[in-house]
């Protein structure tokens, strides 16, 4: 573990002390309180002001019971949370998870990243996170309805298209976003189309909005290959999950030239030598929502490994698109030993800290998920933009507008870390470009 900067370790040991337990939570606060000694001794005012204390208390934590009604016509209950973390550059923003792993450790270490994510795109949005311990796997469409029924009946009195902005997560698709868009609508009387993003093309929705988190990964990916005079044609790519992002960062990286030959899900993973068939894999996951090893019964070729470790797939490229803390160092190792030269994360802190220590002293090129998966948000900021002029843009406009924010993420990360005396690092560049620009705004704002 890294040592912090002096004056940082009372403010870290104060985030410990006053939210225990939240293991997720104070791993993202340090994650960033090691790159910012540099900052700190360049910039006193920041702690002159108490900007670094004020950032990582959220600015509003609720907390809410969510009652619903199962198809058998018992009473469920699950518990609900909204984070808003840090609105200094906007409304807060950020997507809603379901999932049983889901506390307010995981919501608080999902909002903080979210906090230099988005500033790190540009675009004007604060931080925020949001979800339930709810399980939509194996529930019916009716169950999923009651649930966000109700769970909107709370929420909703915390949102607004100029206040808090939620998204889709993990657990939180177009189905979710409709019923909790609808039952947004019918409790304020009002369609205001900004007030959710991830909606349907056909009620003010954006173009792009289900690709982009997959698509801003690669994008990021084949401007750090172009930095190293290289490209993706013909590199072998390994994607961890089989979800939104997973799927659309094998599309992208198909369309690119390369080849990914192994994903997975909870149950275990493929290995497709030909290249992952994505007509295939779409209809198992998104139509039929089926398995990997579905997928290997249906796919001459590819086989399906239960359990083990993805990792341990030879590969040029790494792409944990799956949950936080997926890749620890073993399988770091063992992705240094297969020939990896890159690891950009899709999830939100899939990789441990002992595993970037070990992929850095391999001399593999790390680059961490606020600055590689912020596609999808910076998209859902397009979406907002759309919403507020009442138009609506075409894919190719949409795709081309996140590319160029996924490369100007990528060279904003390089040219910080130069700044700051760490070149090429790009988990310091992010954490830094990202957190100067809110805690200037923050300054500004005055003590709020």
């Amino acid at each position: 573990m890294s040592v912090l900067e002096p004056s940082l370790v009372p403010v870290f040991e104060e985030v410990v002390r006053r939210n225990p337990g939240e293991a997720e939570f104070h791993q993202a606060v340090r994650e960033v309180f090691e790159s910012l000694a540099p900052v700190v001794a360049k910039h006193p005012q920041y702690a002159d002001e108490e900007i670094i204390r004020r950032l990582c208390e959220p600015e509003r934590q609720i907390i809410f019971r969510v009652p619903w009604t199962d198809d058998a016509g018992h009473v469920q209950l699950n518990r609900g949370f909204r984070v808003e973390f840090n609105s200094a550059l906007g409304p807060y923003k950020g997507g809603l998870r379901f999932h049983p792993s889901v506390y307010l450790g995981i919501v608080k270490f999902l909002g903080f990243e979210q906090i230099f994510k988005n500033a790190l795109t540009g675009m004007p949005i604060g931080g925020g996170k949001g979800g339930s311990d709810f399980d939509p796997k194996g529930r019916s469409n009716g169950e999923i309805m009651r649930f966000c029924q109700s769970f909107m009946t709370e929420l909703y009195r915390h949102l607004g298209e100029h206040t808090d902005v939620p998204a889709g997560d993990i657990g939180v698709g177009g189905r979710e976003i409709g019923y909790l868009f609808g039952q947004y609508k019918r409790i304020t009387n009002r369609y205001e189309s900004g007030v959710l993003t991830g909606k349907g093309l056909t009620w003010g929705g954006s173009q792009v909005r289900t690709e982009a988190t997959g698509y801003g990964v690669v994008f990021f990916v084949d401007e750090m290959l172009r930095d190293a005079g290289d490209a993706l044609e013909g590199k072998r790519v390994v994607v961890s999950g089989s979800g939104n992002v997973a799927i659309y960062a094998i599309e992208k990286v198909h369309q690119l030239g390369g080849v990914v030959v192994a994903c997975s899900d909870s149950a275990g993973y493929v290995v497709d030598e030909a290249g992952i068939d994505l007509d295939l894999l779409k209809d198992i996951k998104n139509t039929r929502r089926g398995r990997m090893s579905d997928y290997a019964d249906e796919r001459p070729g590819a086989r399906f490994l239960e359990g083990g470790s993805i990792w341990d797939v030879p590969c040029d490229i790494a792409l944990p698109c799956a949950t936080q803390n997926e890749l620890d160092a073993g399988g770091a190792a063992a992705l240094a030993r297969g020939g990896c030269t890159i690891v950009a994360e899709g999830a939100n802190m899939p990789t441990t800290p002992d595993a970037i220590r070990t992929l850095r002293e391999a001399g593999v090129r790390f680059a961490p998920g606020k600055a590689v998966n912020a596609g999808g948000v910076a998209t859902s900021a397009l979406e907002m933009q759309q919403n507020a002029s009442r138009d609506s843009w075409t894919f190719a406009h949409t795709e081309e507008r996140l590319e160029q924010i996924m490369r100007s993420i990528h060279d904003r990360c390089l040219e910080t870390a130069d700044e700051y005396g760490v070149p090429g690092d790009y988990v310091a560049g992010a954490n830094i470009a990202g957190f100067i620009h809110v805690a200037d705004a923050m300054l500004a704002l005055g003590h709020i």
